[in-house]
């Protein structure tokens, strides 16, 4: 019963944390990490992380990325499809580049440093949709093409790691072990088109005919924890599984009232562990002999993609101060972030020396991306106004 207690304490203060912080203009994601950073060894050491925090975490992690899969609304990404897709792949480029590159400059080794670049290629817009909706931006053609490039930013993302983790479980093996273990992986990939095409809607009407309480929400955690599974079969992150599971699902009819009551299990239980979790990995030992590092992913994490995604929505044809808004929209890096970091650290693509380091980055570039935001918006409204 020991964990029940943990986990009451838990979801108390990770509750308290993400009201306080969503009251003062912060992200809950936000508040729920410095519960995790102060309650664990970096601060009081009140809890551990043991083998249940880390299966609760896990779960919330794969329920996190169905969630993502679930809100990748592809009928977006079809209408903005040009400049979601210019976007998304400069504000992908960008980051791999440029803060994997630096990441070299500063002695991280070579694979360590892409997957650096690959954690701060990805977006969450949750916080900027938060922003966009506050003044009236979200059904604008800038606000549709945020979420249009965040579609796909996820995508190429998910992917992206997905090559991570396969190219790192095969480097121990034997010429034939990596065949396979690609075979494996291309294998997945071909029965994810197949069971989200064919199978998935078949398996959500028949959940409709079965006389149980909430067979809709059971069928589609079926699908999640069994593409979850089979990701994991085939040398995958679960996440990555968990991920088109919600793809799928949410090109049915289902989809809203499976977002509604999938949520509620994920956000009452797991997924604040899931955060908490990532903070009572970080200590605060070592930061000063990489606080150079911390201050150059942090301006470039941030002008990657103000700059890139800026620059991709430019050459789709919007002005200057609509780019500052897709660029500034697209800064946010939030749960994505950390989920890409806590997958790979698992993967054992991140060592624990620059751990803490990156957790940072994270929380400070997710904390200043809103009020980037807000600027942006107030730009292109005084420029509107005064054509």
């Amino acid at each position: 019963m020991e964990f029940v207690g943990v986990l009451v304490l838990i979801l108390v203060l990770t509750l308290l944390a993400g009201h306080f912080a969503q009251r003062i203009g912060f992200p809950a994601v936000v508040g729920q990490l410095l519960i995790g950073i102060v309650l664990g060894p970096g601060v009081l050491g009140l809890i551990h992380t043991n083998e249940l925090i880390s299966v609760f975490s896990e779960i919330g992690v794969i329920i996190l990325m169905f969630l993502a899969g679930l809100e990748s609304d592809l009928k977006m990404l079809q209408k903005y499809i040009k400049p979601a897709l210019i976007v998304a792949v400069l504000g992908v480029i960008l980051p791999i580049a440029l803060v994997g590159g630096a990441s070299l400059l500063f002695g991280v080794n070579p694979m360590e440093s892409l997957f650096i670049g690959v954690i701060f290629s990805a977006t969450s817009v949750s916080i900027s949709v938060e922003v966009l909706k506050e003044y009236r931006t979200l059904n604008t053609k800038e606000g549709a093409t945020i979420l249009g490039a965040a579609v796909a930013d996820d995508i190429i993302g998910v992917l992206l790691l997905g090559v991570m983790i396969a190219l790192t479980s095969s480097k121990t093996g034997s010429n034939s072990n990596i065949g396979l273990a690609i075979f494996y992986q291309i294998l997945f990939f071909i029965g994810v088109y197949v069971i989200g095409k064919w199978i998935v809607p078949v398996l959500m009407r028949l959940s409709d005919r079965l006389y149980i309480t909430a067979s809709r929400t059971v069928m589609s955690m079926i699908i999640c924890l069994g593409l979850a599974w089979l990701a994991d079969v085939a040398g995958l992150s679960g996440a990555i599984g968990a991920f088109f599971a919600g793809v799928a699902v949410s090109l049915t009819d289902q989809d809203d009232e499976i977002n509604e009551s999938i949520e509620p299990i994920g956000y009452a239980i797991f997924i604040p562990v899931f955060f908490v979790s990532v903070g009572l990995s970080m200590t605060f030992s070592g930061l000063q002999s990489v606080i150079g590092l911390i201050v150059t992913l942090t301006v470039l994490a941030t002008l990657t993609k103000l700059l890139g995604c800026g620059l991709g929505a430019y050459m789709s044809g919007f002005d200057l101060t609509s780019s500052g808004v897709i660029g500034a929209g697209m800064i946010s890096r939030g749960e994505m972030a950390l989920i890409t970091l806590q997958i790979g650290y698992g993967e054992h693509l991140m060592s624990e020396t620059y751990y803490s380091a990156i957790v940072l980055v994270i929380v400070i570039v997710t904390l200043v991306a809103p009020f980037i935001l807000k600027d942006a918006i107030r730009r292109n409204k005084a420029a509107m106004n005064n054509a």
